[in-house]
């Protein structure tokens, strides 16, 4: 129709940018409407698309949410990476139950988040990386692209390890890392075509993965038995007694670790793979509706998978010393009682040790089951973000390449470096690789997280459905709060450092990382409202420019 032809006229659009500046409140960013359904054209994962039943007597149905069960779930899996695990046994083995408020205060912001998310790909039928790719000019659109990867190639190569780690173990260290890493490679090239068959297929593949890691580590919470009264008074009594600054760094440490830039990508992405009409508002709305009841849900059994975690170390490894471990280990024959020195510090776990730990104390079983989790964690985490590398990439670039060509890219640039890092690192000194990892996620935050603000609060993109004052408020002050304790995580880690020329390096990093975080925050402030700020107050708008004509749209919604 001729709604649709200007449509896909305004999205095919060079973005609107005048000397770098993307263009005023409404005039500052293009209008994205809703793209036409029955022709668009699939990317990456989308073969198919998931018919909705249609229900118009109920005010709830479970069929429908049903059909929308999925998304949800694959967003969720990153809240179950391995990154994630050795944060949380870290935090049981460090502070006990103490920071279960703060693993749960996190998921629910991290919940909140990627309501935003679901939000914008279901409205405007595009998700974040194709939004940015339109609104903002060539520059900063490059050098979100490259933030954006740097955070992906970071928790890939987590993911890897963790992979790589756990067949270690259950191999009794006859595979290697780096062998353990290129088994990784390939049985991932190998699900990651699992779509071929159906894409409910492969979302029921990803729910065989997580019902394992809940079945692996719950077993291991059924065998420790924690105390369910200090299990409930530390995830619902914030407050952190007699807490040092070991224990608060990896309070920090949680939050970052739960909330990950690349997953605001994916959601939004992942959401595109219902048919819906989004054409029609109350459809759209209907969408929403239940891609929030189905993340809750996803989140709330992500969450449980992780306080077993946290609830197992916590009751059977906290204040453990070295000596005392050591001790148990030598009793039970195991072969890496030269993992735990003979002093009376206390115990440093990571994720091989926590597998070497369980397996002393508890058994081989605890062992065993425990490397069956981490697999689980690793492989499905592993297969979702090289689905943000595809999505993240072919959205800031445009690619229009074979599906093979992009996953093999894709998964070459994050797989190098962990190919690299196993070959030269020993299985049992990777925890300092780990900080630097869950450092560089931290720093990459922003570029997710202040983007998505933007455009979900601006109704020349969502419409009806952009963000009211109450979400602008918050969602802002939630942003600002989660990157200040995540710039804190950062700070305490390079000075720990004790290097003057790293010192001085990170300075000048800084002062560049600064000036574009403060270049993004500026555009999303004027989307929020801040008028003042647009340059366009200040005489500086070029009226005559080619790129200031602004293509003004709104979706027009079926009556």
């Amino acid at each position: 129709s001729g709604g649709d032809a200007t449509s896909r006229d305004a999205l095919d659009d060079e973005p609107p940018q005048e000397n770098g500046v993307i263009q005023s409140t409404q005039g500052l960013y293009s209008s994205t409407s809703p793209p036409a359904s029955d022709d668009e054209p699939f990317s990456t994962y989308f073969e198919e698309k998931v018919p909705i039943p249609e229900d118009v007597t109920q005010m709830f149905s479970f069929r429908k949410l049903w059909a929308f069960t999925g998304p949800g779930f694959l967003m969720s899996i990153a809240y179950l990476d391995p990154g994630n695990i050795e944060s949380d046994l870290q935090s049981g083995a460090k502070a006990g139950f103490k920071l279960l408020w703060v693993l749960l205060g996190a998921t629910i912001i991290g919940l909140l988040l990627q309501r935003l998310a679901a939000r914008l790909g279901v409205v405007t039928g595009m998700h974040l990386a194709e939004v940015c790719n339109r609104q903002y000019p060539t520059v900063p659109r490059i050098i979100l692209w490259l933030m954006v990867e740097l955070a992906i190639i970071g928790s890939d190569m987590q993911e890897v390890i963790g992979c790589a780690i756990a067949f270690n173990l259950l191999s009794m260290g006859r595979i290697p890392l780096w062998g353990g890493v290129l088994i990784t490679i390939i049985d991932t090239f190998v699900f990651l075509f699992l779509d071929k068959y159906g894409l409910r297929k492969l979302e029921a593949f990803f729910g065989l993965l997580i019902t394992i890691m809940a079945v692996s580590f719950g077993y291991e919470y059924v065998m420790v038995r924690p105390d369910q009264g200090e299990l409930l008074k530390g995830m619902f009594l914030p407050y952190c007694e007699n807490c040092d600054s070991a224990q608060m760094e990896q309070a920090v440490g949680i939050v970052g670790a739960v909330i990950m830039p690349h997953n605001i990508y994916l959601h939004s992405a992942l959401v595109k793979s219902r048919q819906i009409d989004r054409g029609n508002k109350k459809e759209v709305k209907e969408a929403n509706k239940y891609y929030f009841i189905e993340s809750t849900i996803a989140l709330f059994i992500s969450f449980l998978i992780n306080v077993f975690v946290v609830a197992v170390f916590a009751e059977a490894f906290y204040d453990k010393t070295n000596i005392e471990v050591n001790a148990k280990c030598n009793a039970s024959g195991s072969p890496h009682t030269d993992l735990f020195p003979l002093d009376n510090s206390t115990l440093q776990v990571d994720i091989f040790k926590g597998g070497v730990v369980l397996g002393c104390f508890f058994g081989p079983a605890a062992l065993y089951i425990w490397a069956i989790g981490i697999l689980a964690a690793g492989q499905s985490s592993t297969m979702t973000g090289t689905y943000s590398g595809q999505f993240v990439m072919e959205g800031f670039l445009n690619l229009r390449w074979s599906r093979f060509a992009r996953v093999l890219l894709t998964r070459s640039i994050a797989i190098f470096p962990t190919l690299l890092v196993a070959i030269f690192q020993d299985v049992q000194h990777l925890t300092g690789m780990n900080d630097f990892l869950n450092v560089l996620q931290s720093m990459q935050l922003p570029f997710a997280l202040i983007p998505i603000l933007t455009f979900t609060s601006l109704t020349s993109i969502m419409d009806d459905f952009a963000n009211g004052l109450v979400w602008k408020i918050g969602g802002g002050v939630v942003i600002l709060v989660v990157c200040a304790i995540n710039m804190y995580f950062v700070v305490v880690y390079v000075t720990s450092l004790n290097s003057v020329a790293l010192y001085v390096l990170v300075a000048l990093l800084c002062i560049a990382y600064l000036s574009f975080v403060c270049y993004l925050t500026w555009q999303c402030l004027i989307a929020l409202g801040v008028s003042c700020l647009d340059v366009s107050c200040l005489g500086s708008r070029v009226s005559n420019n080619r790129h200031a004509v602004f293509i003004e749209e709104q979706p027009a919604y079926d009556t």
